[in-house]
């Protein structure tokens, strides 16, 4: 007899985890001991089901890679009793969690699917059931005896996405997320339909967590007008070893020479430089427009088309993980979990 499949709920904190007082009208966190009686419907699974919450339920503004690290732990220690994971977490800093864990947690070769909602699952117009329901389904979800999915996931209102590819668009609507520079991993409707071609598939070695992350990072956002004591003092900031620069369009700048002299005096004092597009969608093309060339001459990296979330995450895995401004320098260029489509890759796909 085939053994029964097992998903262990991780709850962090979150909106989906909260229920109205009836006395006072307050939202507080349910206990997950009694999960099934807020959501009766999982009683029909055929899966065994475990929870382990927070002693603290941390709302997700004040998330942080102590947690990250609290969590990829749990599920190390849990790795070889469930088949897969499903991670309740609020849906503010989801994204950073999701793109964290997917560095984090190298040759991951078991679903890691975190969601969340937008109403408490104590309110009856809630996102919350559904939401769970089919994140523990697709946790669960095998294919020849394998998992269907091998990757650290958010699932949000029908649809599953990459993690490290995922950014909230919006606080007021059910679809919260999207992942504009990749394809959705599956969508749910009658039947639950997997876009196979896109899921990550890692290599078939043992899981290793890693559990150093450097947040000696900064985001640097452009926008027209921005004066020189305001760059300075963000690439100025002590111990900063790397700042994103959000920048326009198809990862464009000022030419000015302030500007430009701000960002060679940080490069020369060992700062990486990772450039980012400020646009929901679409690739930094470093050098392709005179406003960006001059960025290209003074070592900037492309970070192509990651998401800042992933550029964040990634940032603090590598300068945490890696040494030598060489290797540093040699990882952000690569695509490790699937975070960033490479140039040639993207000519590859273009049809002619």
């Amino acid at each position: 007899m085939p053994k029964q499949t097992s998903v262990l709920l991780i709850y962090t904190g979150g909106t989906i985890g909260m229920i109205q007082d009836i006395k006072t009208g307050q939202l507080r966190p349910f206990d997950f001991a009694h999960l099934t009686e807020q959501i009766p419907e999982l009683k029909k699974f055929d899966i065994r089901l475990s929870a382990i919450s927070f002693d603290k339920p941390i709302d997700s503004s004040d998330m942080s890679p102590d947690v990250w690290l609290k969590i990829a732990k749990i599920i190390e220690s849990n790795y070889s009793r469930h088949d897969g994971f499903v991670i309740l977490h609020g849906s503010d800093t989801m994204a950073f969690t999701a793109s964290a864990l997917s560095f984090m947690l190298q040759n991951l070769q078991k679903p890691v699917i975190l969601t969340g909602s937008q109403l408490p699952i104590g309110i009856i117009r809630t996102d919350g059931k559904e939401n769970l329901i089919t994140a523990i389904e697709i946790a669960a979800a095998k294919h020849k005896g394998k998992p269907v999915v091998q990757e650290v996931c958010i699932y949000f209102e029908y649809r599953l996405y990459r993690g490290n590819r995922t950014h909230k668009v919006n606080a007021e609507h059910f679809n919260a997320f999207q992942s504009p520079n990749y394809p959705v991993l599956a969508e749910a409707g009658v039947h639950l339909n997997y876009n196979s071609a896109a899921l990550f598939r890692p290599a078939k070695s043992k899981l290793k967590i890693f559990t150093s992350l450097n947040a000696d990072i900064a985001i640097l956002k452009l926008f027209p007008g921005i004066t020189p004591n305001a760059v300075n003092a963000i690439l100025n900031t002590k111990a900063l070893k790397a700042v994103i620069l959000e920048t326009f369009g198809a990862g464009n700048c000022s030419t000015q020479a302030w500007f430009l002299d701000a960002l060679k005096s940080a490069a020369k004092k060992g700062i990486l430089i990772l450039n980012i597009t400020q646009c929901n969608a679409g690739s930094v093309e470093q050098g392709k427009y005179e406003t960006s060339a001059g960025l290209e001459s003074i070592g900037v990296i492309s970070g192509a088309d990651m998401t800042t979330e992933a550029a964040v995450a990634k940032l603090m895995f590598v300068l945490g993980n890696f040494k030598t401004a060489k290797e540093i320098r040699k990882q952000m260029k690569v695509s490790l979990r699937g975070e960033m489509t490479l140039a040639a890759d993207r000519f590859k796909s273009k049809e002619f």
